[in-house]
């Protein structure tokens, strides 16, 4: 029930959606891709940039707009930073053309690292966008250090940004520049080459900044030059049908076979009617299209040719490579075979020692010589529910009516029996989103997801009872107690108090600084997992008495047992603090990758506690002497979810299926 925020290559899938601080509405008004406008060339704007703030890592504007179009490198800092805007994945060739903003850009959609207007906008593993260049060519993130590793398209910013307005390429021309003491056009950045202004004598329309290209292709202010002569002065897309009439540079269209006409319109349609070409034109458009097909089949077959070459050439690489590991291999299988006879011989003698070990002990046993014998508890995997189309990230149980509830990828909430028939009894649909956490309360399932939703159902019915929007982020982790319901997101865990069906927000906990992946209720105590640090709050009065500090990363699970405090890190470690003193006794390691989740089994004469990591394994942990005890290893990809009931434990993971596991 979390949110993660590292690479792709890190995980087979990602743990919920990466998200950052989108900028509300940076669009321009109107539906249409273009819109004419009335403008003036010297129109400019500017605002005053900070490089960062506490909260998103975006900064206030206050901006001064005058009239009508604003050059985007008429946008400056307090410091005359330029904020250059393009929004392509051809960077090189949308640099040099020329940019000018019909309204000014939000600064939200300004990347902090090239203080300009992002490019290619990608989410990295600390959560914020950036410039893809920029996240590639920077080690750390400007707003808290960490480092830069690119996660997933920002396909939200990239979408508001190709909603601006720009002016028509080939409305727009070159700033003059200034001399001496002159006073600078104020839609001209001092000092900064290839700046543009508009051209009131230019194309008149603006345009959606992703809709550029196609307009710019049709657009009647686009240069052209005569098809007839070169020589012809340049010409406007739009003067293009009349020069045409008037050019005295048409040229017969069988000129390519020797004829040498060349005049206007007029003596063209006289020119055809003696022209001795004319009457052969289908014959020479014959041969020219059977010279065509001739040339490209002896392309073709020149390709061809050349690629059985290359081939053939690697075929005999290939062969003498065989033939040398072959000789190798009957060499070493030689070897091998007398060193595994050896070991076979060897393995029979230590089976024989063994057995005959075991033969005494039991005899011991049944004598009563070594008192009463307790075995250790072994975990097996006794059974697999398959039905998701998507990994699992949260399991929760009903054990009233022996029900398991889990949440996947595919959006939907999947109804177990384990019990009776161990079958689907019904698949819940309605969330747009990553169905993240899950929590039940009396006869009420809650579920949250990343549509930044929680759903209400009614588990007698199996029905959805009511839906509330409840964070702007993705709700990445809930638990219940005390007939209130906490809710875990981005810096933010909010308190509900439960009514029949209806949630009443009653509280908003702050001072937390990332997401918040982990919940737990123990008592009259919330434990919360944000970052590296674990908060403890009192459930009645809803304040923090307490802080544990960590490493290894961030905390993805907790666990709270009798004595102690337990919880999970991105950098594969398990921490143990003692609950009364809060202080730290062990650290546990074993696990090679991200700690997603913790359960515990307690009983009179024992305490184990249960973890589930991103290297596809479960481990079982001996709270006693703090030891693994067994390490379970039956899926197929890492493992996300662990929940217990009457002594069983279940485990979701990536490959989209639950396994059922008991001693």
């Amino acid at each position: 029930m979390k949110c993660p925020e590292y690479t792709q290559s890190r995980m087979e899938a990602s743990f919920g959606p990466t998200f950052s601080a989108v900028a509300p509405g940076a669009k321009a008004e109107g539906s249409s891709s273009y819109k004419q406008h009335r403008r003036t060339p010297s129109s400019s704007s500017t605002l005053n940039y900070s490089p960062r703030d506490d909260d998103d890592g975006m900064p206030p504007i206050t901006p001064r707009r005058s009239d009508s179009a604003i050059s985007i490198r008429s946008l400056h800092s307090e410091s005359n930073m330029s904020l250059r805007s393009t929004f392509s994945l051809h960077e090189e060739e949308e640099d040099t053309e020329p940019q000018v903003f019909a309204e000014q850009p939000s600064v939200k959609l300004c990347c902090q690292l090239c203080c300009n207007v992002f490019k290619d906008p990608v989410i990295t593993t600390c959560g914020h966008t950036f410039c893809r260049r920029c996240a590639l060519t920077s080690d750390k993130c400007p707003v808290d250090a960490a480092k830069l590793t690119v996660v997933v398209n920002n396909i939200a910013v990239a979408e508001q940004i190709g909603e601006l307005f720009i002016h028509c390429k080939y409305g727009c021309r070159a700033a003059a520049s200034t001399a001496g003491g002159a006073a600078a056009s104020p839609s001209i950045v001092a000092g900064k080459p290839g700046a543009y202004e508009v051209d009131p004598l230019g194309c008149p329309f603006t345009i959606k900044l992703s809709t550029r290209k196609e307009h710019e292709a049709s657009c009647d202010y686009r240069p052209v030059r005569c098809p007839n002569n070169p020589s012809c002065p340049p010409l406007l897309t739009m003067n293009l049908e009349a020069h045409l009439k008037e050019c005295e540079h048409i040229k017969c269209p069988h000129s390519k076979y020797g004829c040498t006409f060349i005049g206007n319109q007029d003596t063209y349609e006289t020119h055809l009617e003696v022209c001795k070409f004319e009457g052969l034109k289908e014959f020479l458009q014959q041969t020219d299209d059977r010279f065509h097909e001739m040339q490209l089949t002896l392309a073709q077959k020149d390709q061809d040719i050349a690629f059985l070459r290359s081939m053939l050439g690697k075929l005999s690489e290939k062969l003498d490579q065989l033939e040398k590991n072959l000789e190798l291999k009957f060499d070493v299988l030689d070897e091998n075979q007398s060193k595994l006879s050896e070991d076979l011989m060897e393995f029979r003698r230590d089976a024989s020692m063994l057995n005959d070990e075991l033969s005494h002990i039991n005899a011991r046993l049944n004598m009563g010589i070594l008192g009463s014998y307790d075995p250790q508890q072994i975990f097996k995997c006794k059974g697999t529910f398959v039905g998701h189309q998507g990994p699992v990230w949260c399991l929760c149980v009903y054990s009233t009516g022996d029900l398991l509830f889990s949440g996947s990828s595919d959006k939907t909430i999947k109804v177990w029996d384990t019990c009776t028939t161990y079958k689907c009894q019904k698949t819940l649909e309605g969330h747009d989103g990553i169905v993240l956490a899950l929590c039940i309360q009396g006869n009420r399932l809650y579920s949250g997801s990343a549509d930044c939703t929680i759903i209400v159902w009614d588990i007698q019915t199996l029905q959805k009872v009511n839906t509330i929007r409840a964070h702007d982020n993705p709700v990445c982790t809930l638990v219940s107690s005390h007939n209130m319901l906490f809710s875990g997101s981005l810096k933010a865990i909010k308190v509900w108090d439960i009514v029949v069906t209806e949630l009443k927000l009653k509280k908003e906990l702050t001072g937390l600084n990332h997401w918040v992946r982990a919940l737990v209720a123990s008592q009259n105590h919330l434990y919360s997992g944000s970052y590296q640090t674990i908060k403890i709050w009192d459930i009645r009065s809803l304040e923090c008495v307490h802080v544990l500090q960590t490493s290894g990363g961030s905390v993805y699970s907790i666990a709270v047992t009798n004595h102690h405090i337990v919880c999970g890190t991105y950098e594969n470690l398990i921490h143990v603090w003692d609950i009364e003193s809060k202080e730290q006794v062990r650290t546990l390691t074993g696990h090679v990758g991200t700690v997603y989740a913790l359960a515990v089994i307690s009983t009179p004469d024992q305490t184990k506690v249960f973890s589930a990591s991103y290297d596809r394994s479960l481990r079982v942990w001996s709270m006693d002497n703090m030891i693994c005890t067994q390490t379970l290893l039956r899926h197929q990809g890492s493992v996300t979810a662990l929940a217990v009931s009457r002594g069983r434990l279940f485990s979701g993971a990536v490959d989209s299926t639950v396994k059922v596991w008991t001693c």
